[in-house]
């Protein structure tokens, strides 16, 4: 290879590197915020994984891999989303047994306790339920003292859904409940959809399912979350 062929070769591979950074931008917040849901329903021990480590290995496995020097920059980020959105669930499921032995396991078990629904989600993300999601009936009684503590990112759910005016609703205590209820793989959808500021159809790539299920998804938790924050 000559000396130009090698300069031109260099420089498509710094522009393509580029790309790749500039398509982990949403990762971050997305993982960071899976990490956090999955330590705060007791999932995952709290402070053992960080988004750092999770997102150094994604992009790792991505060049190993193989990959399109010619790829655009929303092909590049689909890709990175696939692979870390799989090493989550992976993660989540040898995990798991974390639910039985950390101490948030009995604060969660009381609060799922005070919601009446009984549910159960298939590998489809098909809603099993006695009543529809739009029913939840969330008990603002004083039984139980312990909260699913959500933080500031509550202005990015709510910015996400174009939810109004809730200066007079304690939104934190809402959405805490709203996130410990749904099941990992909802929640999934919506950080994918709020954090990691994708389309519908690009989470349908993600997540290999219909987008119409995707739709059908995001219509029933924006219709459930804005009936119980109004």
């Amino acid at each position: 290879m000559c000396s130009i062929d090698k300069l031109n070769d260099k420089t498509t591979q710094t522009t393509f590197d580029k790309k790749v950074v500039s398509a982990t931008q949403h990762l971050k917040p997305y993982v960071k915020h899976r990490l956090y849901v999955a330590e705060s329903t007791g999932v995952i021990p709290i402070n053992m994984y960080t988004s750092n480590d999770l997102i150094d290995e994604c992009i790792a496995k991505f060049y190993e891999s193989g990959y399109d020097i010619d790829l655009d920059t929303m092909s590049i980020k689909i890709k990175l989303f696939k692979i870390v959105d799989y090493d989550l669930d992976e993660l989540f499921k040898k995990e798991d047994f974390h639910k039985n032995t950390v101490s948030t396991n009995s604060i969660l078990e009381e609060e799922l306790d005070s919601l009446e629904e009984k549910y159960t989600i298939d590998e489809g993300f098909d809603f099993i339920m006695n009543e529809e999601l739009d029913d939840i009936s969330y008990h603002q009684n004083t039984k139980h003292k312990h909260l699913f503590l959500y933080d500031d990112n509550s202005t990015s759910v709510l910015s996400a859904f174009e939810v109004g005016d809730t200066s007079s609703i304690n939104t934190k205590k809402v959405l805490g409940k709203f996130y410990s209820w749904l099941p990992l793989n909802i929640t999934n959808v919506v950080d994918l959809f709020v954090f990691g500021k994708l389309q519908f159809e690009e989470i349908s790539k993600i997540k290999n399912i219909e987008i119409g299920r995707i739709v059908n998804i995001m219509d029933a938790v924006e219709k459930s979350l804005r009936k119980h924050l109004s």
